[in-house]
């Protein structure tokens, strides 16, 4: 069955984004007539990142889970493939706009941000000077350039051989995605630890983590999940997928709690082992995000930690469709949270707080992040037509 975007649907887009640009302009005009426009720059810049990263992952994370599927040769996903492609296709979008964030915080020396772009303060800064082999801004593009082109590649290539797939069938085009799957893990494997550290753990340059690079990485999966299951009950919902049965939503539901237990696992793992060595620029990192947003931070981790444990625990949970939306809702604005204070704790510290200015740039993200999906998904059937697992996909049973 094609899909179609309901007039609700679109409305609901076009309000988000109207919101978001209402919340925007308030924003800026609280923060000029309230604090004289101090910190606007940094603030505003440092929002685009969050929203821009945030929003970027959720995409890589889906197309990361399609190569997943397609290494492990899963047969249940089958049904749900079309629902994974479509929040991969966010990618292009998302990594248009984290390109021009990145450039305009390059051409702005960092804006405050990323201090390791400014030349004048590494000077005199000998931690920063040290780390300036890799820290500078020609290698930092080497590297940015390679992480998207590779991600391009890998998404476009999935894509066009998804749709051949339903013209032509048979399994030629099924074996060449699982070995082009693998060879996407390879690569992301590396990526995906290297690309967190350049663009957000270096914003405090002055610390580092070694499980940096698997906590984004395990926060972006978890807010993946939440949308894929989300979108689907939503797409049943509206009459779509019919061959999706409760025993899909039960997988999904059970990689968004999983998930989530890795992503807590990697936060509690990281604090403890940096707050018990309680090394000077080690312990940075997490002084000032509790010292400044102490209710936040723990809050956070309460939230992605203990929602899921106590109310996707059960069979039944991870198949009723008001426990998985509420709970999926929740983790999401907690991983958004997570992102900011990634960003926010590093850049502006005790001056940021999260007003109409943040709320403003997240909805007008999320807003077209919600219409880019839905559109993606008008291209292609909903159920794909020739893939050589669909079959035992739709008789799934667990």
């Amino acid at each position: 069955m094609e899909f179609k975007i309901s007039s609700k649907a679109k409305s609901l887009t076009v309000v988000l984004m109207l919101l978001g640009v209402i919340g925007l302009c308030l924003g800026i005009w609280v923060e000029f007539s309230c604090h004289g426009g101090e910190h606007f720059k940094t603030r505003f810049l440092g929002n685009l990142l969050v929203d821009s990263f945030f929003f970027f992952a959720i995409g890589l994370g889906a197309l990361y889970f399609l190569a997943l599927q397609y290494a492990t040769e899963t047969g249940w996903y089958a049904s749900v493939k079309r629902i994974i492609e479509g929040v991969a296709g966010y990618l292009p979008y998302g990594i248009g706009l984290m390109l021009i964030t990145l450039l305009t915080l390059s051409l702005m020396k960092g804006g405050g941000i990323y201090m390791w772009m400014d030349s004048e303060h590494v000077q005199h800064d000998p931690i920063l000077v040290k780390k300036s082999a890799y820290l500078n801004q020609v290698f930092f593009w080497i590297r940015t350039l390679a992480y998207m082109g590779v991600y391009f590649i890998f998404w476009r290539g999935f894509k066009m051989r998804s749709l051949e797939e339903d013209r032509v069938g048979g399994s030629a085009i099924h074996f060449t995605n699982y070995k082009k799957g693998a060879l996407f893990l390879v690569f992301f494997a590396v990526f995906s630890s290297t690309s967190a550290w350049d663009w957000i753990m270096s914003i405090d340059a002055h610390w580092f983590s070694t499980l940096f690079g698997w906590y984004v990485f395990a926060g972006m999966w978890c807010s993946t999940m939440v949308v894929l299951v989300t979108l689907t009950l939503y797409l049943k919902k509206q009459g779509y997928l019919s061959k999706v049965n409760e025993n899909h939503i039960h997988d999904l539901g059970k990689w968004t709690f999983a998930t989530s237990f890795l992503w807590s696992y990697l936060w509690f793992s990281q604090f403890m082992l940096i707050w018990y060595a309680n090394i000077p620029e080690e312990v940075t990192y997490h002084l000032t995000r509790i010292e400044d947003f102490k209710l936040l931070y723990f809050g956070m981790f309460f939230i992605n930690f203990a929602f899921p444990m106590l109310l996707l625990m059960s069979r039944d949970a991870k198949r009723h469709a008001g426990v998985l939306t509420a709970v999926g809702v929740i983790i999401f604005a907690g991983h958004w949270v997570d992102a900011y204070l990634m960003v926010m704790g590093g850049s502006m510290g005790k001056h940021a707080y999260i007003g109409a200015m943040e709320i403003g740039m997240a909805l007008l993200f999320l807003g077209f992040f919600i219409r880019v999906i839905l559109t993606n998904l008008t291209k292609a059937p909903l159920m794909p037509v020739n893939h050589p697992f669909l079959d035992e996909s739709i008789h799934h049973e667990i």
